[in-house]
């Protein structure tokens, strides 16, 4: 009778992952992971900024920006030290940013968001748990495709007002097309100016000097200075807290079971979107690295971050490709990577809180307008059609929409 093949203890296998990781790990590689989350913290800033204030309406856009950097930092150093591999980096996702503007502008606002993202957490933990991080490999490549097209284009609509300088409101997204049209003629010339700034400086930046400095950072920097110095009558990011503590966190007393019903699916799909962000993500950079990645390690990191985040005032995290990308590309040995890139991100939440609330919306509109349009897998979606595959088309197509 053959023997029975036991699986390790959940904590003898944390265990096994990290000596194998750190094995042979000496300064030169400290030194390597330091310059690695420094640069991985410079992509980070702006994509924080940018996508909290895009998880929220308009009235509570400073929380959700204070909220976008609190979640990068504490997320990186969660999801980073618990993580399924050594390259990770996560943080709030464009993704995540289409389902939180509907719970926030919804009946129970900022206290839904905050529950929706522990409920995630709790679910996101159990499937960890309960192994199920191998199902994400079934999903058909075509609607893994439509999907992210669909939340770029679902990003990009939501910037309109702020590229626009107009105001723009609506529970959907068709919703906030129509405000949008109707508003439209009250265009502020010298808000869409600066957008389109930003959107010619992140097109023309070379690709080379990327290497060095991302150019969502750099555009920030130039169109913050010309609107500091010229004085421009534009709407800015304003005071954020000098603190890993916003001043809107989830209060436990708040809630109620009516609440939690009415969250529950959002958190379902947050979960979801957690889940398949995360391990496709995670899957894709351990073949950059040639490296093993441990899918259900992965689901119960995502899942005690996403748990933890919304006492501190934070939104939903996740996995992020371009940046763990960034991170192999800048030399990442381990997930101290991760660390020291939430390490950065402090140093500039208590230093240059002052510098970045005078970051306009505007060129935050840019940024996510360039990052929805590199959202799309042109590639992929190109082939659909070069070869004539039907079902994939009708596939991304109907995802999409």
């Amino acid at each position: 009778m053959s023997a029975t093949k036991t699986k390790r203890p959940f904590f003898g296998h944390y265990k096994k992952i990290f000596v194998n990781e750190f094995r042979g790990y000496n300064g030169k590689k400290l030194v390597g992971d330091i310059a690695a989350g420094i640069t991985v913290g410079a992509v980070a800033l702006p994509l924080a900024l940018a996508f909290g204030a895009a998880s929220v309406d308009a009235a509570h856009a400073a929380i959700g920006i204070a909220g976008g950097l609190i979640t990068a930092i504490l997320a990186g150093i969660i999801s980073g030290l618990l993580g399924g591999g050594s390259f990770q980096i996560s943080g709030p996702t464009g993704a995540m940013a289409v389902v939180l503007g509907t719970i926030v502008s919804g009946k129970y606002g900022l206290t839904g968001m905050f529950l929706a993202t522990f409920i995630s957490g709790i679910v996101l933990l159990i499937c960890g748990l309960l192994r199920f991080g191998k199902l994400v490999q079934f999903i058909p490549k075509p609607v893994v495709t439509g999907f992210t097209s669909g939340i770029a284009c679902v990003i990009a609509i939501g910037q309109l007002g702020n590229a626009f300088g107009v105001s723009v409101t609506g529970e959907t997204t068709i919703d906030k097309v129509m405000c949008f049209f109707s508003n439209v003629k009250d265009t502020d010339l010298l808000t869409l100016g600066l957008t389109a700034a930003v959107v010619v400086i992140m097109f023309v930046f070379p690709k080379k000097w990327g290497k060095y400095v991302p150019a969502s950072l750099v555009s920030l920097i130039i169109i913050t200075i010309v609107v500091v110095v010229a004085k421009f009558d534009v709407r800015t990011i304003g005071s954020i807290p000098r603190s890993l503590i916003n001043s809107e966190v989830l209060k436990l007393n708040d809630v109620n079971f009516e609440m939690i019903k009415a969250v529950a699916s959002y958190a379902v799909t947050i979960s979801l979107l957690g889940m398949i962000e995360s391990l496709l993500c995670g899957t894709c950079a351990a073949a950059m690295k040639k490296e093993k990645f441990d899918s259900n390690v992965e689901l119960i990191a995502q899942g005690i971050a996403n748990m933890t985040v919304p006492f501190f005032g934070g939104v939903p995290s996740t996995a992020a490709i371009a940046r763990t990308s960034v991170a192999i590309k800048s030399g990442c040995n381990t997930r101290l990577t991760s660390v020291f890139q939430s390490v950065f991100l402090i140093l500039c939440v208590f230093i240059l809180a002052p510098v970045i609330g005078m970051v306009p919306y505007a060129a935050l509109a840019g940024v996510l307008l360039i990052t929805s349009f590199k959202m799309n897998d042109f590639a992929t979606i190109k082939s659909y059609f070069n070869h004539k595959l039907t079902d994939a088309i009708v596939l991304f197509f109907v995802t999409m929409v």
